[in-house]
Parts: C-alpha cells; structure tokens; sequence
C-alpha cells in the first residue's frame, strides 16, 4: 500500500489517464474528484463489498440473517 499526503487543491495520477484532486478536507471528511474515462469503474469500498456479498449470496444457499452478519463484520 502507497500513503501519501496531500493538500487541497493537490492531486495525485493513477496511470496515465485517472487524476484524484483532493477538494477540501473538512471536520474530519475528505472531499475528492476523480478524473477517469468512462470505461473505469469507480465504486466507493463499500459498495463493492455489498455486491460481492449479493454474488455470493445468490450463489449459496444463505440466510438474510447470515447475510446481515457478514456485512456487518466487514464494517467493523
């Protein structure tokens, strides 16, 4: 894992055609802009998360109650 530190209004380069610019940094949140082509998919981690977890549920036999305490565990 890369860490790196930025100001605002400074940005970053992920290859040669995806930019992330960090916009404000407030109270404790940051806010972000990505610049990709539309072929990039750009999903925040959580997102991802729950649909891996929908794919491996519909795969399985799992019960809602079982479902709700994998995405909960992930969340922690």
């Amino acid at each position: 894992m890369l860490i790196l530190q930025r100001k605002e209004g400074e940005s970053l380069l992920v290859g040669n055609e995806v930019e992330i610019t960090v916009l404000t940094v407030e109270a404790g949140r940051v806010r972000l802009a990505i610049q990709a082509p539309r072929s990039v998919t750009i999903l925040r981690s959580e997102l991802k998360v729950a649909a891996d977890t929908n794919r491996e549920a519909a795969e399985e036999e799992t019960s809602p109650l079982e479902l709700l305490d994998i995405l909960r565990e992930k969340h922690e």
